[in-house]
């Protein structure tokens, strides 16, 4: 591990699934949002891009606003290590309602991915 990545002990993580999804996200005391985009995600957690992750410190509580059909949806995360270009975060489920949040945005990136490989394959048959 380098100097310059910080990190707390931690589980294997679960499965994670590329994405590309805009986020806002504040810390839990703060009042102005930053940006960042999530760039994996599974159940238990996920890694958040961000410009300035200088900004951020291990173990600290983030609330992360993503909108995924229309609708917006917020959950807390903790962060649990850091390097150069952003930080992978351990989603703090309230209770099943936020659970259920990280499983629909794992459908909805899972359903987009298998809508765009049906799409490439019905071309690459009517190719070849």
């Amino acid at each position: 591990m380098s100097n310059n990545q910080e990190r707390i002990p931690r589980k294997n993580p679960a499965p994670r699934l590329n994405l590309q999804l805009d986020v806002a996200f504040r810390k839990n005391y703060a009042r102005r949002h930053d940006i960042g985009k999530l760039k994996n995600i599974s159940l238990t957690g996920a890694f958040l891009e961000t410009d300035d992750v200088s900004l951020l410190n291990v173990n600290e509580k983030l609330n992360v606003k993503f909108t995924v059909s229309g609708r917006e949806r917020e959950i807390i995360a903790r962060v649990i290590w850091k390097g150069h270009h952003g930080c992978g975060v351990q989603f703090q489920p309230f209770n099943n309602r936020d659970i259920q949040i990280v499983d629909d945005l794992m459908y909805f990136v899972a359903s987009k991915k298998e809508t765009r490989k049906k799409v490439l394959d019905s071309i690459f048959d009517k190719v070849s």
